[in-house]
């Protein structure tokens, strides 16, 4: 349960946020998440247009967009569509389409920087088998896409606050078990750090 409200909680944000990069099946497939059950009619008020001036992702694209969009959305499994009358459709998100959207909203994650540094380091320490290379090898890589500096090996390390962030996608990669999250007060030799994330002592 607070896997999903998790997901739910990044996927609003993501539909109600600025950013111009969302492909319009990441949009779709996150709205008909958001609405559990997506019924679609021909007399009913356009439910894209409601949807729209809650989320400013969804107020970009026309309904009939989505209604194009759907048809790959069933062929790849993502999507359930049941045609229940001439005039009415209802779409609901299969498991595969929820695992999806994990990986879009891993993919969107941005780890939000507060205006002044609290002076404490965040580092992420995670000991992985071999068995498991394949979640070891992306959990590195989103780490540096997210901008955390390599302090050694399998250690980690960022100035503002992200365990939140890190166990979301520890859970997704089924390693949330080998990851181990502390919080640095004073760390003697932090120089490095201090210019990498342009901060001062």
């Amino acid at each position: 349960m607070k896997r999903y409200e998790d997901l739910k909680e990044r996927v609003e944000n993501f539909l109600d946020s600025g950013k111009p990069s969302a492909q319009i099946t990441k949009v779709a497939l996150a709205l008909i998440f958001v609405a559990g059950v997506l019924t679609i009619t021909a007399m009913a008020p356009n439910v894209f247009q409601v949807f729209g001036r809650r989320y400013k992702k969804v107020g970009k694209y026309e309904k009939r967009q989505f209604q194009k969009n759907m048809f790959y959305l069933k062929k790849k499994g993502f999507v359930e569509v049941i045609k229940e009358s001439d005039d009415k459709t209802t779409v609901r998100i299969t498991r595969k389409g929820q695992q999806k959207l994990i990986e879009y909203s891993i993919d969107e994650m941005e780890i939000k920087k507060p205006e002044k540094w609290d002076r404490k380091w965040r580092m992420v320490i995670f000991d992985v088998p071999n068995k498991y290379k394949t979640a070891r090898d992306a959990l590195r890589k989103k780490l540096k896409e997210m901008g955390f500096y390599q302090l050694q090996k399998s250690v980690w390390v960022y100035p503002y606050p992200c365990f939140d962030e890190i166990l979301f996608i520890g859970k997704f990669f089924n390693a949330e078990r080998f990851i181990e999250l502390l919080t640095v007060e004073e760390m003697i030799n932090d120089d490095k750090l201090l210019r990498c994330f342009r901060l001062q002592s």
